[in-house]
């Protein structure tokens, strides 16, 4: 089958042939149809997780996928082959990932996919909206506070902003002109031009009070620490960067939460019905080929994602 792998931590992705695989006990063959592209992809590729996990080489890239189970191994009764499903598949140990024609999994890394999207834009789903809905589940965001989303514009901010507007926090998000339009329609009461002046100067100038959450998608350590200064005590600051100094926002009464995300079938099922209900929405910003795959890749570890990239499968 075809698939975009690298060879080895570091290399460039590659369009190759590999072998299909056979799903074992618990686990799900899925035909792919899309395949949602992360930064998160190119990271693990690049060796992220060396240190942490065993790695098969080729390694195929790509964790989100959306498509058609073929078959399931032993034990599997969550879903039946013809089911139109979507959820994660990278699994390191063997070399498996979404971007490939066919792909296993275990069973309970997937759902049924929602109805009312084509199913490769499924594949846009998972990682950015799970992440998403467990942030705010984190913030114990709650009607009328001021939340305020740095790199707000790529898949996890848009699906923030969505989800803490629903619970009635006034947000507040960093767009550019472009992109100010679309975070409106998606709940945003104020947009911040992080391109027209310092974030921080912006946001303070506008609510000297400061705000109750923060949510950081993309700044270090320093950056991070600046922004973290408008949350006032009894608040939380949030970074998916890993970069919180928790002792030092303790001490001013703010809680900082280093965010790693937790997936399941069943948030998937929750993130499903959101969507066939139009309570939530996806922004499909480009649709590649399988062969296009790597060029994608390396258009988004530029940054300035305005929404997801999906590798339509055939």
């Amino acid at each position: 089958m075809k698939a975009v792998a690298v060879s080895r931590f570091g290399a460039s992705p590659e369009l190759m042939e590999v072998p299909k695989p056979a799903p074992g006990p618990g686990q799900v063959l899925v035909r792919l149809s899309g395949a949602g592209l992360n930064p998160f992809d190119w990271k693990v590729a690049d060796g992220m997780l060396k240190d942490s996990a065993p790695h098969h080489f080729p390694l195929i890239m790509g964790v989100d996928g959306s498509g058609v189970v073929e078959a399931v191994g032993e034990g599997v009764d969550v879903v039946r082959p013809g089911d139109a499903v979507y959820g994660q598949f990278m699994d390191l140990a063997s070399g498996g990932g979404s971007y490939a024609e066919y792909a296993v999994t275990k069973a309970g890394s997937v759902a049924l996919a929602p109805r009312s999207l084509p199913l490769p834009n499924a594949a846009a789903v998972p990682i950015a909206s799970m992440t998403a809905y467990n942030l705010v589940d984190s913030a114990r965001v709650t009607a009328g506070q001021k939340v305020l989303i740095i790199g707000a514009t790529g898949g996890v901010g848009q699906g923030i902003t969505q989800f803490a507007s629903t619970l009635g926090a006034h947000v507040i998000v960093t767009a550019g002109a472009d992109m100010a339009p679309l975070m409106r329609e998606y709940g945003a009461a104020e947009t911040v031009d992080h391109l027209a002046g310092p974030v921080v100067a912006s946001v303070r100038a506008l609510h000297p009070e400061g705000v109750d959450i923060l949510f950081d998608l993309v700044q270090d350590a320093s950056g991070f620490a600046a922004a973290a200064d408008l949350v006032r005590p009894g608040g939380a600051a949030l970074t998916t960067q890993g970069v919180a100094d928790v002792g030092s926002l303790t001490e001013r009464s703010v809680r900082a939460v280093n965010f790693t995300n937790t997936s399941s079938a069943s948030l998937l099922e929750t993130l499903a019905s959101l969507i066939d209900a139009g309570l939530y929405g996806v922004r499909i910003d480009a649709e590649v080929s399988l062969e296009q795959a790597p060029a994608a890749v390396t258009r988004n570890r530029a940054g300035g994602a305005r929404g997801k990239t999906i590798v339509k499968i055939a």
